[in-house]
């Protein structure tokens, strides 16, 4: 599916205050449709139009180019509002938002007025930078190389491009001849371009997380992106994606947690030995609640920290404060996976047998975070913060921390 770019088609959402409200009101309309769109592997094609339409992939493109340029802060609770909702459609534009921020760092202006203005209109973008079969992650066998007749060819196949069944244009991940990192933006649409539904992971059904594969696709020498210069100086890019992470998986546990008090209220029974008549006024469920809520709420306000940090790391940051955000991010990166994984499991504890029934699709909770949450291993995150904590060593340089 793409947008027609030829006219305006989205509105432009002018302040942090106008994409919190939207954003408000969107997920309030889309939370109603999750549980039948997971069950059904339907993919949210209307959804995702809606939030173009409203302005909410424009919202952190630079004032320069007539945009929002919203804060961390509201960029984390856009992403969190709509994760407790339906985190499928949240994680769909967390990409996009990564890799506006890598244009704004990186591109040339001319790169920067071309896919601002596009993205100002309603386009959106996804990523396809993951790979199998080599050592690492960070090993790339897709090769951006120079075509004799002028401008460059792209070869590869990524996995997990999340989004791109719905995206105008895909930010490529690829080696040039030098061995240099650059990102090949190219249209969905390009001759040379599959993009193959192949996406079967047990959460997180409808992100369209499927296979990408480029044969000899046409790029244009203005549309590559030179990411390699992104780790040359002190950054907050990696902690930018990973807040967005966070944000996802902090309205997981707080979409869980509220069905969770729903169906306690309204379909549980109390336990006979509780001499109570609701479900809801049993003093063991009510410690259970009380417990969740408190990781619930340590997860959303370390949430909060890390964005601040963000912000106030200052454009340029300095090492200091660029490690400081870091740090921040993986903290609460830690308490988001963990608040996750718990509350979406604990649903059916405070819920009872009858939760478990596949037609209710409670267990789409647990699914989600089960499967988002292994984006990046936090145990790794807290290393580094082990590491800064003990020793005072700083954090790497990389775009998962």
């Amino acid at each position: 599916m793409t947008v027609d770019l030829t006219t305006p088609v989205a509105h432009v959402i002018a302040s942090d205050a106008e994409a919190i409200d939207v954003a408000t009101e969107l997920a309030s309309r889309l939370a109603g449709g999750a549980a039948s769109r997971d069950a059904e592997r339907r993919l949210p094609f209307d959804e995702l139009a809606e939030i173009r339409r409203a302005g909410l992939l424009a919202i952190t493109v630079p004032r320069a180019y007539g945009g929002a340029e919203v804060s961390a802060v509201t960029l984390a609770e856009v992403i969190r509002l709509l994760a407790a909702a339906d985190p499928n459609i949240a994680q769909i534009p967390q990409s996009h938002f990564v890799y506006l921020e890598g244009l704004r760092l990186n591109g040339t202006a001319a790169q920067q007025e071309l896919l601002f203005g596009e993205v100002l209109r309603g386009a959106q973008i996804a990523n396809a930078q993951t790979e199998r079969g080599t050592k690492t992650i960070r090993d790339l066998q897709t090769r951006v190389v120079r075509r004799p007749g002028g401008g460059f060819a792209l070869d590869g196949t990524k996995y997990y491009a999340t989004g791109s069944l719905f995206a105008d244009w895909l930010a490529v991940q690829a080696l040039d001849e030098a061995g240099l990192l650059q990102v090949a933006y190219v249209r969905a649409d390009a001759p040379g371009v599959d993009i193959v539904d192949d996406w079967n992971g047990m959460g997180q059904r409808t992100t369209a997380s499927g296979t990408v594969r480029f044969d000899r696709v046409p790029v244009d020498e203005g549309l590559l992106v030179a990411q390699h210069q992104t780790y040359d100086r002190p950054q907050v890019y990696g902690a930018r994606a990973q807040l967005l992470h966070a944000a996802i998986d902090a309205g997981i546990a707080a979409g869980a947690l509220a069905e969770a008090v729903a169906f306690v209220r309204e379909k549980s029974r109390p336990w006979f030995e509780a001499g109570v008549d609701q479900a809801a006024d049993d003093p063991l469920t009510i410690q259970r609640f009380g417990e969740l809520t408190v990781t619930l709420r340590a997860a959303e306000a370390l949430l909060g920290a890390a964005a601040r940090a963000v912000d106030e790391a200052g454009d340029p940051p300095t090492e200091a404060s660029a490690a400081d955000a870091s740090l921040a991010v993986a903290t609460a990166k830690v308490a988001a996976d963990r608040a996750a994984n718990e509350i979406s499991s604990a649903l059916f504890e405070v819920a009872g047998t009858r939760a478990s029934l596949d037609e209710l699709n409670l267990h789409r909770h647990w699914r989600n975070a089960r499967t988002h949450t292994l984006h990046d291993p936090v145990r790794w995150k807290v290393q580094h913060l082990g590491r800064h904590t003990l020793n005072g060593t700083p954090p790497p340089r990389h775009g998962v921390l």
